[in-house]
Formats: structure tokens, C-alpha cells, sequence
């Protein structure tokens, strides 16, 4: 079985061959904004080809989401999705369903144990490795563009128990230590505000009540990037006075650019993942071969494309 395959674009899906069966799907968290768009396409997709999804919400509890798989297994389900609450845990999932002989596909966040997976389980997201690092040098060349050498900036983590928020902020220094930046950057503070756009508000206005100078904030999701922004404004900060970027290019998130507010975002393909790992789950259930690893790619938005991405979503 190969073992990583990078796809040009979407995956491609299953027609009207697929046959009625039952695919258990536990989501970390239903109150997130492109976990829910991702949901929301597989189970539309889910519903084209005859496929019944029973999803549940973690509700960001690792122990509930194991309950939930294990409920998946006794049920007798053909195939389990998951995106996981905590991608340290991962083992133990793909152990119960490796046990029972249920085919099982992580969807968005990288398990720890994506290079060990049994040959009926398998992983689709977007490689993070593109997504803080497209974020971060268009970031630089924007302040280039203003003519700047050196800035100030801020810097919003993730949950720090998930690997997109650990590779999406070494994506920044990265950036920084490989000299792919053409001005310096001087991180003044990095803070986790958890994916959360009110975390991420309140983290911000705790840094404004410093006085520090900085030019701008770079944020592991769109939802903190607007939360910063949302603090920004609440201080009279002119938002053409700072550079504020994100990762998902959620809806919200093509607005506040639209608006003037931010000024970078990376698409990722929320309903290409979803179908992705859908195909991937269906076909397995089937006992055909499937790529362990499918990426795909991130697409950096800016406000000189940002149109083109507003019906995406």
C-alpha cells in the first residue's frame, strides 16, 4: 500500500456505486466554524450516495470521543471518521478499531500515529506545513510592501495538544530562520487562545493593556485572527496601521477581509476533506486500497483574490 500520495485537488469521490451502509463519525467539536462546514459537506455528501452517517459530538473530551468509537465498534458500523480531540490519543483508537477489524479514517487533524496506521486505516487533511508558511510570507511581503525592515508582531497558537497548531506556528519561525521573510521579524509574545474567537479576544485586549508597539498579529486560525481584530477594534486601532492573517478562509473570516480587517488567509478545503475521508472510509469498508495519507493542498487568499473563494465555502 503506498503509503502518501499529495493530490492535486479534490479527492476524487465514489458515484451511485456506492452501496447503503452505516459510517460512525465522532467530531471533536460541533461549535467550531469550519469543523461544522466540514461536517456538513460529508454528511450532504453522505446523503448523494447513500451512505448513513451517525456523527456525534466530543464535545473536545478525548474520553468521550473514545466512548464513542468504541459505540461505533458494537454497533457493527462498516467504517469509522474521526476527527480527533486530542491528536496525542490517536493510538488507542486505531488500536480498538484495528481490533475489531472496522476500517478507520482520521479527517483534518494528523493522528501522532499517522506513520504506523494498520493498512485499513488511513488519514486526508491539508499538509500543514503549507498553511502557516503561506500565511507567514505573504504576511512579510505585505510589510516589505510598506516598506518596513523590521516588525513587531504577535503570535495565537492553537490548541496546543493538536498538530495543526504546533506545525502551523514552526511554519512561522520557519519562515524566519530559513530567511524566506524580507523584513525581520521580532515575535514579542505567543499564546494559545485555543481555536476560540473569544479566547482569542481576550488574549488580545491582554496584550493591547501593555502599550507595546507592534505591527501585527499572526493567528493559527481565521476565528482568533478575528477575535484580535475585534479587540483591535473595541481599542480605536486603524486596521490599515496593522497586518492581521489567518488560516481556513472560513466565511467570517472572507468578510472581515472584504471589509478591510484582514489581510491574509489560507484556504482549506473543508468540504474536499470531508468527501475525502468519506471516500476513503467507503472504499475501505470494501476492501479496496486506499492512499494512507491524502493532502489536499492549501490556497493562500488575499484581498486581490478573495472573491473567487466566497462561494467555496
Amino acid at each position: 500500500m503506498k503509503k502518501t500520495l499529495i493530490a492535486a485537488g479534490f479527492v476524487s469521490l465514489l458515484g451511485s456505486t456506492a452501496m447503503a451502509q452505516d459510517i460512525g463519525v465522532s467530531m471533536a467539536l460541533f461549535d467550531d466554524n469550519f469543523l461544522t462546514v466540514l461536517r456538513n459537506g460529508m454528511d450532504a455528501k453522505g446523503k448523494e450516495l447513500g451512505v448513513n452517517l451517525q456523527i456525534e459530538d466530543a464535545q473536545n473530551d478525548v474520553a468521550k470521543q473514545l466512548d464513542q468509537i468504541n459505540n461505533f465498534i458494537a454497533s457493527g458500523v462498516s467504517a469509522i471518521i474521526v476527527n480527533p480531540v486530542d491528536t496525542s490519543a490517536t493510538q488507542a483508537m486505531s488500536d480498538a478499531a484495528a481490533a475489531a477489524n472496522i476500517p478507520l479514517v482520521y479527517v483534518n487533524r494528523q493522528p501522532i500515529n499517522v506513520d504506523t496506521l494498520p493498512d485499513n486505516q488511513a488519514f486526508v487533511a491539508s499538509n500543514e506545513e503549507e498553511s502557516g508558511t503561506l500565511e507567514t510570507i505573504q504576511m512579510c511581503d505585505n510589510w516589505a510592501a510598506e516598506g518596513k525592515a523590521e516588525v513587531n508582531v504577535y503570535v495565537m497558537q492553537g490548541e496546543l495538544s493538536n498538530q495543526a497548531a504546533v506545525q502551523r506556528t514552526k511554519d512561522i519561525y520557519d519562515v524566519i530562520e530559513a530567511g524566506k521573510c524580507k523584513v525581520k521579524i521580532n515575535v514579542i509574545d505567543q499564546q494559545t487562545a485555543n481555536w476560540s474567537r473569544d479566547q482569542a479576544q481576550s488574549l488580545m485586549t491582554n496584550w493591547l493593556s501593555t502599550g507595546a508597539a507592534f505591527d501585527g498579529v499572526i493567528a493559527n486560525n481565521d476565528e482568533m485572527a478575528i477575535g484580535a481584530i475585534q479587540a483591535m477594534k473595541a481599542a480605536s486601532i486603524d486596521m490599515a496601521t496593522v497586518q492581521v492573517g489567518g488560516v481556513d478562509a472560513t466565511q467570517d473570516a472572507l468578510a472581515a477581509m472584504q471589509a478591510g480587517d484582514l489581510d491574509v488567509t489560507v484556504f482549506q478545503n473543508a468540504a474536499g476533506q470531508g468527501a475525502g475521508a468519506l471516500d476513503a472510509a467507503i472504499k475501505l469498508s470494501k476492501g479496496e486500497t486506499v492512499d494512507q495519507k491524502v493532502y489536499i493542498p492549501f490556497e493562500l487568499v488575499t484581498p486581490a483574490n478573495v472573491a473567487d473563494y466566497a462561494a467555496k465555502n
